[in-house]
């Protein structure tokens, strides 16, 4: 990787894409420190000071603005309104046909989706902007502080207006500079800055576990950590490079007097195919039971038993729900990504058919068949790895701020090995010597 960056460095058009992607990620990390008007920076520091409560409950979407929404910046809400819409507009695809015809237009029909996906995020943002301000406003994002409900001194509606607006002017500058990054700089933008915003976290994270360390003044501790996530990062590594290769071997075709054809390939089935997105899914829905209770400030016995089984992470019955929900968006997501019918039919279209499976429907059954087969593995292993910050919380007493949680480190190495591939290739364009080896 390192080697990767420094060839890249020595290349004068390599270089002015990396220094462009650095310097976006550098005003990003700036607007996220930039608080949103009307709010009293110094009561949102206080509260920050004295209680922990807002990370178990705003956990993720915290970590995916990179700490802003707690400090309730101008990029509180960070890139989950886009990464939400994103993945509501694929889910549509499958369920409506004009939606599905767009995809199957190229680039054209991409374009029209994208530009989709850009009106729902603002859409999200209005809505989870107008969400946090009143949390914010009723005291409720820091739970026991003493000044909660002081964090936004003025409660009139020009002055909610102009915090929702603000909000929402920050996602939309955040998707464009990630689409900056796509046109202008290295690897895909969104991506780039999610890696960002939770990297920004993991030095305030380690340090905070030596602090709170009792064994050798925390460094026994804080070795621990950085020995598990290491382990963790090898893991996660291994499965995200390994897949299942379907052999295809295309037929030769004469058209003309020129033959076409005859040439044998793969089809890369990954083990992990659904990605992180299972995780967001999963920790999405089991936040909606604590937020309605929350909400609603209701003291029923459907209230209590949430609030005693679905709010603490290291309750069993969470954890298992959790796993459970894994499991299952992993195989829902990869159900709706893959359609084993369209690829036999476009292989049986061009020719293609896999040895020993005749084309058509068999080749489709067989397809489904591996499909699932790999997809056992690679659900397990991501409600394996998503568990990991629950043993953190009851081992080391990490709570919410162990920094090798499932869905940071699966974000980061999946960023990461996807830039630097894509480096790669640039290199390759550039310099011939890796084909002379």
């Amino acid at each position: 990787m390192l080697t990767a960056f420094a060839r890249a460095f020595k290349t004068p058009d390599l270089r002015k894409k990396l220094l462009f992607t650095l310097g976006i990620m550098v005003l990003f990390r700036l607007g996220a420190h930039v608080p949103v008007p009307g709010v009293d920076y110094r009561n949102v520091q206080m509260c920050m000071d004295q209680t922990k409560s807002g990370q178990g409950l705003f956990g993720l979407v915290n970590m995916f603005s990179g700490g802003a929404l707690l400090q309730i910046t101008i990029f509180a809400l960070g890139i989950m309104p886009y990464i939400t819409a994103s993945i509501i507009l694929q889910l549509l695809t499958v369920v409506i046909p004009r939606l599905e015809a767009l995809k199957k237009e190229g680039q054209s029909g991409q374009a029209k989706i994208t530009q989709y996906t850009r009106y729902l995020t603002v859409a999200l943002a209005v809505l989870q902007g107008t969400g946090l301000v009143a949390t914010a406003r009723s005291g409720a994002l820091f739970g026991g502080c003493t000044v909660g409900n002081q964090i936004v001194p003025n409660q009139s509606i020009f002055t909610t207006v102009v915090m929702v607006v603000t909000m929402t002017a920050g996602t939309c500058l955040i998707m464009w500079l990630g689409e900056l990054i796509t046109d202008r700089g290295i690897g895909n933008g969104m991506s780039i800055l999610m890696f960002t915003s939770i990297a920004a976290g993991f030095p305030t994270a380690l340090w905070a576990i030596k602090l709170q360390g009792s064994l050798m003044g925390g460094w026994l501790e804080f070795s621990l950590v950085i020995l598990c996530g290491l382990a963790m990062v090898a893991l996660v590594v291994f499965v995200e490079q390994a897949q299942r290769r379907i052999p295809v071997q295309y037929a030769k075709r004469m058209i003309g007097r020129r033959s076409y054809g005859g040439t044998s390939t793969y089809i890369p089935l990954k083990v992990n195919q659904a990605g992180v997105i299972p995780v967001i899914f999963a920790s999405s829905l089991l936040y909606i039971p604590a937020l309605l209770v929350q909400f609603t400030g209701s003291k029923a016995d459907w209230a209590e038993w949430i609030q005693r089984n679905l709010v603490k992470g290291d309750h069993p019955i969470y954890m298992v729900t959790y796993f459970l929900l894994i499991v299952f968006f992993a195989f829902f997501y990869v159900a709706i990504s893959f359609n084993p019918e369209e690829v036999a039919d476009n292989m049986k279209k061009y020719g293609g058919f896999i040895p020993g499976i005749r084309a058509g429907r068999p080749t489709a059954e067989y397809l489904s068949y591996v499909l699932n087969r790999i997809t056992w593995p690679g659900s397990l292993y991501l409600g394996l790895i998503a568990l990991v910050p629950t043993v953190a919380l009851v081992t080391l007493n990490a709570n919410q701020n162990f920094p090798f949680g499932g869905t940071s480190i699966l974000i980061i190495v999946g960023v990461g090995l996807e830039t630097v591939k894509q480096i790669e290739s640039q290199l390759q364009q550039r310099n011939y010597e890796g084909f002379l080896r």
